[in-house]
């Protein structure tokens, strides 16, 4: 199967290695990957802002770029870029009213896939490696809430040798980041994220998954800052660990 990737902004500009791994993953469950020239941002950002004409301009970039890709599925390995993709591309676009773009998007919305939801329907290779230990799922909004991807991720993570996921109490509660929220009102953005650092805390659990980079990177901030010794990681990093044949190739690729 031909996959086109989206590499989203944030992994693009502060998580490379998120990026790597995922393509690593699609590849190893039988994917031919290419990742489309001139892609640049969901337009999330700008939509959020309120900002309906920008964001527009930056989503029909992107559009258009992946338009240009014939392939059969587009996996983006971020639940809240797969959402304004998939979901609110059609929507921005009628607001606008650029009705040949909504068209467009909404066609293309049945090629775009979530990383994780899509993985979880493909076959993958033997994994082995020890594994992390407990790890505490969290589940981020615009996948839980918008996507309805809950069980896929779980199902990956189950699967890892050496990996046993935890119950905890804040799993399905936001984060706090929330793009422009953890701008506007840092100190409620803040609080939200310390609460479900304690809950992981409470759950015996040093590593902290899930499969939107944008809360990862919200909760290690605060972990980092709190001094609490919890890794965040991306569910594409640990299935990539677990692909890996031996030492030297996985450590030559950090």
């Amino acid at each position: 199967m031909r996959v086109a990737f989206f590499v989203t902004c944030l992994v693009d500009l502060l998580d490379p290695d998120t990026g790597v791994d995922a393509v690593r993953v699609l590849r190893a469950a039988g994917c031919d990957v290419t990742c489309p020239e001139g892609q640049t941002c969901c337009g999330q950002p700008a939509w959020n802002s309120g900002f309906a004409t920008e964001a527009a301009e930056v989503a029909r970039t992107s559009l258009e770029a992946l338009e240009s890709d014939d392939a059969e599925a587009i996996v983006v390995p971020a639940g809240s870029c797969a959402t304004m993709m998939k979901v609110f591309w059609p929507e921005l676009f009628e607001v606008i009213g650029d009705h040949d773009a909504a068209r467009r998007a909404r066609r293309l919305a049945g090629r775009i896939h979530e990383f994780s939801s899509f993985v979880a329907s493909r076959p993958l290779p033997e994994l082995r490696g020890t594994g992390p230990g407990l790890v505490a799922y969290h589940h981020s909004c615009h996948m839980l809430r918008e996507l309805r991807i809950k069980d896929q991720p779980l199902e990956l993570l189950d699967a890892l040798p050496g990996t046993t996921r935890v119950a905890w109490s804040a799993d399905e509660r936001c984060c706090g980041f929330g793009g422009l929220f953890a701008m506007k009102l840092p100190e409620t953005s803040v609080t939200m994220a310390d609460e479900k650092l304690d809950s992981v805390a409470e759950s015996g659990a040093t590593v902290l998954c899930g499969s939107d980079g944008s809360c990862l990177l919200h909760l290690a901030s605060r972990a980092a800052r709190t001094g609490r010794p919890i890794r965040t990681v991306h569910l594409a990093r640990l299935l990539a660990e677990a692909l890996a044949t031996d030492g030297v190739e996985e450590a030559g690729r950090r």
